[in-house]
């Protein structure tokens, strides 16, 4: 039982980081929106919070485990208060996905050119819902893989607060990169509406393994960073230019002639 226990921790901790660096990009993206002396502060509040409410969701594990119970039922599925909320969370993912990548490219700008900045207390309520869905699919999962197993409650324990350590060392660079790259804030947006349809998926009762999901964004990513690369090398190299004396005789020549006919 004790070896289940080291497995599942260390399995668990590299997919509660792979979760938290996700909701880290989101909030690094909200983040963003507002001027620069405040968007350090919202990141670290944003994951303040996101502990927060894994712990809270992980201390209430019983209210977790029965939401599995089916409350009515619809065209022949049975939906439960989980579905429900993965439903609900899926849906706004993708609205707010969709909206993100919008106003990226076509959102409007003050008439000075710089973009409006929005509001600190509607950035922290956007960071707050996306860390509550985010949470409860991280509980979900921890759940899941450790269960009611004796001592179970402290390896999930341990591995929300590493996942969660990592985010925030890792908040300052990958704000930094993710704002200097277009492409990957795109990138990032085009995953949140992935997420978000695996969770209405998950709601409606067809599951999707996240395998599959995280495989196909880190291929995603890998590929975008190599574009990166080349378009540095690509923007630094400097053009090669051929040594030739035949070339440098009709230089001269039409030098000749030009000051012939002038």
């Amino acid at each position: 039982m004790a070896t289940d226990l080291v497995i599942g921790f260390f399995t668990l901790t590299a997919l509660e980081i792979v979760l938290g660096i996700d909701n880290l990009v989101f909030i690094s993206i909200l983040a963003g929106k507002l001027p620069v002396d405040q968007q350090d502060r919202a990141r670290k509040l944003g994951i303040g919070l996101a502990l927060f409410a894994r712990l809270a969701l992980l201390g209430s594990i019983t209210w977790i485990m029965a939401l599995t119970e089916p409350l009515f039922t619809l065209f022949g599925h049975g939906f439960s208060g989980q579905s429900l909320i993965l439903l609900i969370g899926g849906l706004f993912l993708i609205g707010k996905a969709t909206y993100e990548i919008h106003e990226s490219l076509e959102g409007e700008e003050d008439h000075a050119g710089s973009k409006v900045r929005a509001a600190f207390g509607a950035v922290i309520v956007q960071i707050v819902a996306l860390d509550i869905i985010f949470s409860l699919d991280s509980v979900i999962t921890a759940v899941g893989m450790i269960g009611d197993k004796p001592g179970g409650i402290w390896v999930m324990v341990a591995a929300v607060v590493i996942a969660v350590i990592v985010m925030l060392v890792a908040a300052g660079p990958l704000s930094r990169f993710v704002n200097a790259h277009p492409t990957i804030k795109m990138l990032a947006l085009a995953f949140l509406l992935l997420i978000g349809t695996t969770l209405v998926a998950d709601g409606l009762g067809f599951h999707v393994p996240k395998g599959y999901i995280y495989a196909a964004m880190g291929f995603s990513l890998f590929v975008e960073v190599l574009n990166i690369v080349a378009r540095k090398r690509r923007a630094a190299a400097k053009p090669v230019k051929l040594a030739s004396r035949y070339a440098e005789h009709q230089e001269d020549a039409a030098a000749g002639d030009g000051e012939g006919t002038s």
